[in-house]
């Protein structure tokens, strides 16, 4: 039985502050128990075992079992066919919910929140910031962005695309603006970083390379499937992009440099001045 968000919410809200039972909340709400319990079981609690009548359906239980332990993805429509072939007379609407009752659930992986050290760590990345026009011509926006990790400042400058001597520019200024560096640059997926990868053997651009061993900095690549390694960078873009006022709004159109620091303030506040690393 599907039900809407509004009875789902009930469902909790009577379980976990009013502890109704099981049995009562289906009869206030007017729906099966095992609706409640299907409810109950996504957000995290362990399964009522109850007394159940014998079914049709139980024949084919370990038959549906095994299938979804080999194939966890596979639908109930393409189940009740199966099961269908198989000499199963039931109708679907039983068997949906017992597949529902019956398929593994993955269990949610737990991200560790990174911190680093001061001047450890700073994260790469550009930006989409839609189009310009200039004259006749509309062209991209992109902004090369780098935020310290630690400090969460972030230099951003535009650029009319993102060929390798502009991103090479926009790390070259970076360093210029905080006169320094930090030791690690972690950068994505990339094309102007990364020309191959094959899980975690990574082939860098060779133009990177000599850039960082001519500023003595180490390019790292973010781990797959991982994106809270570079959370950072991913969240400041969007503040460069949504969180600026009207005004400054205007000023990114100028293709200027320019510093941000992302504090608390919902406007974006340019500096100009050196930055601690």
């Amino acid at each position: 039985m599907a039900i809407d968000k509004e009875t789902e919410a009930k469902i909790l809200r009577y379980h976990f502050v009013e502890k109704w039972r099981t049995g009562t909340i289906a009869a206030q709400l007017g729906i099966h128990h095992s609706t409640v319990d299907r409810v109950l079981a996504q957000a995290g609690l362990p399964k009522i075992e109850r007394t159940r009548r014998s079914s049709i359906i139980d024949p084919y239980l370990p038959f549906i079992i095994a299938t979804l332990q080999e194939f966890p993805r596979l639908t109930a429509a393409r189940l009740y066919e199966m099961a269908r072939q198989r000499g199963y007379t039931g109708g679907p609407s039983q068997f949906r919910q017992r597949v529902s009752e019956l398929r593994p659930r993955k269990q949610p992986e737990a991200y560790l929140r990174l911190k680093t050290l001061p001047g450890e760590q700073a994260q790469v990345d550009w930006g989409s910031f839609g189009h310009i026009q200039i004259g006749k011509a509309r062209r991209p926006l992109m902004a090369f962005v780098m935020v310290l990790s630690w400090s969460r400042q972030i230099f951003l400058r535009f650029y009319l695309n993102q060929q390798m001597e502009n991103f090479l520019r926009g790390h070259v200024a970076a360093f210029e603006a905080w006169q320094g560096l930090p030791k690690v640059l972690l950068y994505d997926n990339l094309r102007s970083a990364v020309l191959e990868r094959q899980g975690d053997a990574i082939r860098f651009h060779p133009t990177l390379l000599a850039l960082s061993a001519h500023y003595r900095f180490e390019p790292r690549p973010v781990a797959v499937a991982r994106g809270n390694e570079k959370d950072y960078v991913s969240h400041c873009t969007s503040f460069a992009r949504f969180g600026s006022t009207l005004e400054n709004r205007r000023r990114c159109t100028s293709l200027r440099p320019m510093i941000l620091t992302g504090g608390s303030s919902p406007g974006c506040s340019y500096k100009h001045s050196r930055l601690s690393l």
